[in-house]
C-alpha cells in the first residue's frame, strides 16, 4: 500500500510539474525590485513597460488626445515613451477617429509633435499580444472589453515576459528557478514582422519596424545574439560601442579620418535610419537605426526588391545598405555616384 502510494505521488508530481505556467504564477515586475533593484531600474527607464499602459500610468505623461477626447474617454494608451502613441476607448478599441466619429488623425508623434492616420475610421479592436503585454493568452477579453482581444497578466513587456513565471522563483531564488536566454530569438520573437525569417519587410522606401531580428538574420552578424552589443534591461540606444573588438583594423583607420575626427561613430553609416515606425525625417532617414549593418557602395544596388506569390505583392530589404541610406542621408546635396567614389577604401581615408 505504502509503495503503491509512493508511485502515484510520484506520478502526480511529474504530472504538476509538466503543467504550463498559469496567471498565478506570474507576480508582476514590481515584486523583482527587492533582489534587482539595478536591473529594475534599468528596465522602468526602458520602453518596455510602456508598450501598453493603463490609463491611471499614462495620463501623467503629458500626451495630448485625437480630437474631442478627454482622459475619463481613454482605457489605455500604446507607447508613448519615444515614437508614437495611439489611445483605447472604453470598450477596448483603438480610438481611429474624432470623438464625434468624424475623420481625424489619432496616432501622436513624439519627435516632432505631429499627428498621422492609423486606420483611418475603422473599427479596431486591440489585437497585438503577445508583444505589448506579459503572459499573452488569446482566450477572452482583457477588463471584460470586447474589443481588447485575448488577456494577460501585465500590462506592456514585465520582466517575466522574458524571464519566465516568477513565482515559483521567489519561493526559492535560483538561476534554476527562473528563465534565462541569451539567444537572439528571445528577442526576436517580438522584434519581428511576419516571423523570423531572413528578409526585413519595407514599404514606403524605408524597413517597417519591430523587425530587428529579421534584419539580424538578413545581415552580415546573422551569428551574433542582441546581448553582444545590448544590455536586454536598458533603452536600446544605450547600445554599447564595441565595433572595434571585431574590427580593428577599421576603427583604427575610421579614426584618422575626417567623419572618425568629427565624432561621428560606426552606427551612422553602418546602422543609419533606414526604418520608419512613426515619421520619415527625410527621403532617405526614418526614425529607427536598422541592424543590417553592410553596406553596398554599387551605385547600381537597389535597397528593397518586390516579390509577388499567389496574387500578393511584398516588398522585401535586399539584407545590405545602400549608399543613398548609408551617404545620402547627410550628404543630401550629393548623389550615389559621388558616394560611390568617396565610399571606396573609405575606411582609410
Amino acid at each position: 500500500m505504502i509503495k503503491t502510494f509512493g508511485i502515484l505521488a510520484a506520478i502526480l508530481l511529474c504530472a504538476a510539474l509538466a503543467l504550463p505556467a498559469t496567471a498565478a504564477d506570474y507576480v508582476g515586475s514590481e515584486k523583482c525590485f527587492t533582489c534587482h533593484a539595478e536591473q529594475f531600474n534599468d528596465w522602468q527607464a526602458s520602453g518596455h513597460p510602456w508598450k501598453l499602459r493603463k490609463v491611471e500610468k499614462a495620463r501623467y505623461a503629458k500626451l495630448p488626445l485625437p480630437p474631442g477626447y478627454s482622459w475619463d474617454d481613454i482605457s489605455y494608451v500604446i507607447g508613448g515613451a519615444t515614437k508614437k502613441a495611439r489611445f483605447i476607448d472604453k470598450k477596448g478599441y483603438i480610438i481611429t477617429t474624432a470623438k464625434d466619429g468624424s475623420e481625424a488623425k489619432t496616432q501622436y508623434n513624439l519627435a516632432n509633435g505631429s499627428w498621422s492616420f492609423y486606420h483611418k475610421g475603422e473599427k479596431k479592436p486591440y489585437k497585438c499580444g503577445p508583444c505589448h503585454m506579459t503572459n499573452y493568452s488569446a482566450d477572452g477579453h482583457q477588463d471584460g472589453m470586447v474589443g481588447m482581444i485575448g488577456t494577460w497578466s501585465e500590462d506592456g513587456i514585465g520582466c517575466e515576459e522574458c524571464h519566465g513565471p516568477g513565482g515559483e522563483h521567489i519561493k526559492k531564488p535560483s538561476k534554476k528557478t527562473i528563465a534565462i536566454d541569451r539567444g537572439a530569438e528571445a528577442c526576436g520573437k517580438c522584434h519581428q514582422r511576419g516571423g523570423m525569417g531572413p528578409e526585413p519587410p519595407a514599404k514606403g522606401g524605408f524597413i517597417r519596424h519591430h523587425e530587428q531580428i529579421n534584419e539580424l538574420k538578413a545581415g552580415v552578424h546573422k551569428s551574433l545574439a542582441c546581448i553582444d552589443c545590448h544590455n536586454p534591461h536598458q533603452r536600446a540606444i544605450l547600445a554599447k560601442d564595441n565595433c572595434a573588438e571585431c574590427h580593428a583594423a577599421a576603427a583604427k583607420s575610421y579614426a584618422a579620418s575626417i567623419h572618425g575626427k568629427a565624432g561621428l561613430g560606426c552606427k551612422e553609416c553602418h546602422m543609419p535610419k533606414a526604418t520608419k515606425s512613426a515619421i520619415a525625417v527625410a527621403s532617405y532617414t526614418g526614425d529607427v537605426r536598422t541592424h543590417l549593418f553592410k553596406i553596398n557602395v554599387d551605385p547600381k544596388a537597389a535597397m528593397f526588391k518586390t516579390v509577388t506569390e499567389k496574387e500578393k505583392t511584398s516588398t522585401f530589404a535586399q539584407g545590405y545598405l545602400t549608399l543613398e541610406y548609408a551617404c545620402l542621408a547627410c550628404h543630401g546635396s550629393r548623389d550615389k555616384a559621388w558616394a560611390a567614389k568617396s565610399a571606396k577604401g573609405f575606411h582609410k581615408m
